[in-house]
């Protein structure tokens, strides 16, 4: 049988906060003011700040112009260098990616939005051992606030590498760190279900789908999945129906009406 885990691609990672955010300080240095920066800080960081909000919406060149300008003013500028990391990855320039992530990591080698997009990146490259190291370096800095984010994305990663063991004790700790995140709750009951720890998987699913703005098809299938393991045949037909009426064109809707419960 062949079981799929909730893959996260790049613009729907940023979507759900997987992705570090430039220009946040989440690190242990202490928090820059207004009367720090200079002009040129300033007018690179608005720069930045248009550019993240463009990569948001999917608007690679604009986005990348912008860092462009950033980078100008800046040449040294950690958070453009690894947001264009980001950028030149969304637009599939992984050479150019990589370059950045190197040079922002080679000015600042232990900050852990870098440290944890790079991780990221690596991942989606299949680089596993690469990526997990990346990950382990985020979380080793001191006072970081993106612990829960960091924890979700190594999760995703070593589920994608087929360590299902690994999966489940890392997106565990992710959830004690942020119990509310519909994508850590989704993902440790996608790796629960194919653990055979479906009462477990039940739980966490659960949880999302009883609240109304997190319900998805995603959910849906995967509670309707679990309840068919467990032999809960009412709730299965109740999930079933919420699929069809609510997401009628969704792949996992199609993947119900054609019986196929197993991919």
């Amino acid at each position: 049988m062949k079981t799929r885990l909730l893959q996260i691609p790049l613009a729907l990672a940023l979507a759900l906060g997987l992705l570090g955010c430039a220009g946040t300080n989440t690190g242990s240095t202490e928090p820059r003011t207004a009367s720090d920066q200079t002009d040129l800080d300033r007018r690179a960081a608005v720069r930045v700040e248009l550019a993240y909000g463009y990569f948001a919406r999917g608007q690679l060149p604009t986005a990348l112009d912008e860092l462009k300008q950033a980078l100008m003013v800046k040449p040294d500028m950690v958070e453009a260098l690894g947001l264009r990391g980001l950028v030149y990855a969304a637009m599939g320039e992984m050479t150019l990616a990589e370059e950045s992530f190197r040079r922002a990591l080679a000015l600042k080698p232990s900050d852990p939005d870098t440290l944890h997009n790079y991780g990221w990146f690596l991942c989606q490259q299949g680089r596993f051992p690469d990526a997990g190291l990346q990950f382990e370096r985020a979380l080793a800095q001191p006072q970081y606030r993106g612990v829960a984010r960091t924890l979700l994305a190594q999760g995703v990663c070593e589920a994608t590498a087929g360590r299902l063991g690994a999966a489940e004790r890392t997106l565990a700790r992710a959830f004690e760190q942020d119990p509310s995140n519909p994508a850590i709750a989704m993902n440790l009951a996608d790796v629960l279900y194919r653990n055979g720890q479906h009462e477990r998987a039940r739980f966490y699913v659960k949880r999302v789908n009883e609240q109304p703005e997190q319900v998805n098809a995603q959910s849906l299938w995967l509670a309707l999945r679990i309840e068919r393991r467990l032999g809960n045949t009412i709730s299965v037909g109740e999930y079933g129906q919420q699929l069809r009426r609510r997401f009628p064109q969704a792949p996992e809707t199609q993947a119900l009406n054609s019986g196929r419960f197993d991919e």
